[in-house]
């Protein structure tokens, strides 16, 4: 099995952060990305709604034998999680859990901030996460929906993204927080701005990187790593044309976008489903 794929998804672009960080630090392995460009954003929708298209776009990846699943979506890993891990035989990783377990593991005075998109905040998916792993965690939360266009327009070192970081991060530095969770996978790309106006005493925990981490300990514990020597392959597929998703792809990924494929959402409800994602 080790010669099978990673699949990764998610609504849009994002979760080509997480994507980034795989390719970094398993540079051997080939990846499957599934972008759902034709329904985005998941944060919108219900929660009924979101497992449905994540079982829908699961079964789609499963055909294509992956050997590990990345739901690359905050809302879906809040949601739908549960759901694929019950329905697949194959390791299920989300994006939300291993960074709440990064902060709760570096927080100096046990003070934690989280960024998200209104959604993901409203969910408290971190929150609950970080609780789960110690209680005695205050955290603290905020909206920066402005974040997710300003990271796809390319804006992520200007006037413009910088004074729309300080009007939403204010307030948390302020607070006192020693560590911020940057809760969506737009926001890697903010970063340098994010840590500017955070200062030097705040730990920045990206969750792309932990959950790239996450999933190169678990191919290792199950011995499912290709050998290092190896060059992996990218594959991309979308539900919408392409052309949006390269075009930001290209700056996510610094211009290493490869082939991008269209499947219709048709081809996606209808692929054939492994016997492991039947209800």
């Amino acid at each position: 099995m080790s010669w099978q794929a990673i699949g990764i998804f998610d609504s849009g672009v994002g979760g080509l952060t997480v994507l980034r960080e795989i390719m970094r630090a398993l540079p051997q392995e080939d990846t499957i990305y599934f972008g759902d460009t034709a329904r985005v954003p998941y944060g919108t929708k219900s929660p009924d709604t979101v497992i449905r298209y994540s079982q829908e776009i699961a079964s789609f990846l499963v055909t294509r034998d992956i050997k590990l699943l990345v739901v690359a979506c905050n809302t879906a890993s809040a949601v739908a999680l549960p759901t694929l891990r019950r329905q697949l035989s194959i390791p299920v990783v989300g994006v939300i859990e291993p960074g709440a377990k990064r902060a709760a593991e570096v927080t100096r005075r046990g003070v934690v901030g989280v960024i998200g998109t209104s959604g993901t905040i409203r969910s408290s998916a971190y929150t609950r996460a970080i609780k789960r792993l110690n209680p005695e965690i205050s955290v603290l939360s905020r909206a920066c929906p402005l974040f997710v266009p300003l990271a796809e327009e390319g804006w992520i070192d200007n006037d413009i993204a910088r004074l729309t970081a300080t009007t939403y991060l204010e307030e948390l530095r302020q607070t006192g927080v020693d560590t911020l969770v940057l809760g969506c996978t737009h926001y890697p790309l903010l970063k340098k701005i994010i840590a500017e106006i955070m200062g030097p005493d705040v730990i920045l925990v990206d969750s792309a990187e932990e959950t790239a981490r996450t999933v190169s300990s678990i191919l290792s514990e199950k011995q499912l790593l290709r050998p290092a020597a190896e060059q992996g392959n990218n594959h991309y597929f979308v539900t919408d044309v392409p052309a949006g998703f390269i075009r930001t792809g290209n700056r996510f990924l610094g211009g290493r976008l490869g082939d991008v494929y269209q499947v219709s959402l048709e081809e996606c409800r209808m692929s054939s489903p492994d016997k492991e994602l039947k209800s």
